[in-house]
């Protein structure tokens, strides 16, 4: 058992969060909850020893192992993928060759009744007894089974870390923190850049595989899948419910339901008896009277309600015009590069007013066939676009691609044309900006804040085709939905590529798999078409 007693955390004369204490037990699967800024990427650093609280402790058994996914990935550019995640046994690499030493010095010694012959034979028994109880491990097969659930090809295994993108090495270090087995396992947002089936393998490793896990997440599936416990941090001090994020959220409702009853009777009872005070302070039949309310008033330790994040992101897409009846028609469009084939002989057509959604692991072509769609890399085939098909398009790395040198007014000042420049300060205050947001430099700004600013250039014109390519990375689950309900409520044609299965649930009724170098076409929701994978895996392993 790992346990967090009385921590509290302090700095520029702010409290973050006081004297909280909690247990962390074997199989315990926690979601760290609470807004942005309540300090649970703190709390997550400190209990991995990266930082030092103001007062309180964390305390855990000597031989645990406590694995933190950082921020910062510590991947050395010099080993191959499958090297790097080897490192996970870097340890035992080690045991071994001190073992084989240590035997080669015993075989070459002659000295056989010295003290110094004896201390090495108890060294290499205490290391062999050491060693023999990690058990017979295949280190190699371990390696490849955690690189293949995570996503990664067999041809990945020896490039180099420095070729894979900050997403493959973020798998990485994963990676290697699953092989570890740790007792407890800290993870920071890891299902960002993680593709659906890589995401699916994943909680199958921690609810089977894994001892303990504290989770911070913005996907709501993969929250509610594998966690069994929520603790929210809230104006300082936490609250620890036993159940998953959607139950608890039930929970924290009633909570604060109960909180607002007390407050509101509170402030009753303290109102009435204020105007006692003054209706009869200076009147000589009441002074007692009057005296023992003002201590009692006094005594009073004042109900709170808990904090919630009354900002609110309205966001509504314009009326779309209307388009031809099909606004794509793909016809045997294959694209390579070189002898490398990403996809070939796609051939499907969208309708106007249909809603899909593009997935599949990470390399097999969403992204490729969207910029195909917007004419941003060549192809071969033939590729239709509607009459009068106007596109509104979110490219997954639309945030990165914002000048960081402007403010953010001048960022949607600079795109705005016609009318719609009049209503910057509006759409800007709509998306969370407020007045002393607009003079901010871009290269200043949350992930999530640039991704708000850059959706904003949706709005800027009416389209009746929305691309939007992993539109909800770095968005936390309250503006996601905003998103989702917006989306719902527009009357164009929608295609999203996006790994986020709770996001997808009732937007899309049509899903593209791509794959194996094809692009299948399923009918249905998202439900749907992860029920019929499952069934197509257990016919293939059968």
């Amino acid at each position: 058992m790992i346990s967090v007693d009385g921590l509290t955390v302090e700095f520029g004369g702010t409290t973050l969060f006081k004297d909280i204490s909690f247990a962390i037990n074997d199989k315990d699967r926690i979601a760290l909850m609470g807004k942005n800024g309540a300090g649970k990427s703190t709390l997550l650093k400190i209990i991995a020893g990266n930082k030092t609280p103001t007062r309180g402790k964390v305390s855990a058994p000597k031989d645990a192992v406590i694995a933190y996914l950082p921020q910062h990935l510590l991947t050395v550019d010099s080993r191959s993928g499958f090297e790097e995640a080897a490192q996970a046994f870097a340890h035992v690499l080690e045991m071994e060759k001190e073992i084989e030493e240590l035997n080669l010095q015993l075989a070459t010694r002659d000295d056989y009744e010295s003290a110094g012959y004896y201390e090495l034979i108890e060294r290499v028994s205490a290391l062999s007894e050491k060693y023999y109880s990690l058990g017979d491990t295949n280190y190699d097969a371990e390696v490849e089974k955690i690189l293949l659930g995570l996503g990664f090809l067999r041809e990945d295994f020896h490039r180099p870390t420095g070729e894979f993108s900050g997403g493959w090495r973020m798998r990485i270090e994963l990676a290697k923190i699953l092989l570890k087995k740790p007792d407890l396992i800290l993870l920071d947002e890891p299902t960002n850049h993680m593709d659906i089936e890589s995401i699916q393998w994943f909680e199958d490793f921690l609810i089977n595989s894994a001892k303990a896990v504290i989770v911070i997440s913005h996907d709501r599936a993969f929250v509610d899948n594998i966690t069994t416990r929520t603790i929210e941090v809230t104006l300082g001090r936490i609250y620890d419910y036993k159940v998953n994020y959607s139950s608890y959220l039930v929970l924290r409702k009633d909570r604060r339901q109960q909180q607002q009853k007390q407050y509101d009777e509170q402030q009753k009872f303290i109102n009435e008896n204020q105007d006692f005070i003054e209706r009869f302070r200076g009147t000589y039949s009441k002074t007692n009277q009057v005296q023992s309310r003002v201590k009692m008033l006094e005594k009073i330790t004042p109900i709170e309600i808990d904090e919630e994040d009354t900002s609110a992101l309205r966001l509504r897409f314009p009326p779309s015009p209307r388009s031809g009846s099909y606004p794509v028609i793909l016809e045997d469009v294959s694209k390579n590069y070189g002898d490398h084939t990403v996809f070939s002989h796609a051939s499907f057509s969208i309708e106007r007013g249909e809603r899909v959604a593009f997935v599949g692991k990470n390399g097999e072509g969403k992204s490729t066939l969207v910029k195909i769609l917007m004419g941003e890399t060549a192809h071969d085939g033939n590729l239709t676009i509607g009459h009068n098909t106007m596109i509104g398009y979110f490219a997954q790395n639309e945030a990165s691609l914002l000048n960081e040198e402007l403010t953010v007014f001048e960022t949607i000042d600079d795109v705005a044309k016609g009318d719609i420049r009049t209503k910057i300060r509006d759409l800007l205050g709509a998306f969370m900006f407020g007045g002393d947001d607009w003079n901010k430099k871009v290269k200043v700004l949350s992930g999530g804040e640039r991704t708000r600013l850059a959706m904003i250039k949706l709005l800027l014109e009416p389209v009746n085709l929305l691309i939007l390519d992993e539109p909800t990375n770095h968005l936390d689950l309250r503006t996601k939905d905003i998103l989702k309900n917006a989306l719902k409520d527009y009357d164009g044609t929608l295609i999203l590529v996006s790994h986020d299965r709770d996001f997808l649930d009732g937007l899309v009724s049509k899903v593209y798999e791509f794959g194996n170098k094809r692009v299948k076409e399923h009918l249905g929701d998202i439900h749907s078409f992860l029920e019929k994978k499952k069934l197509e895996n257990l016919r293939t392993l059968s």
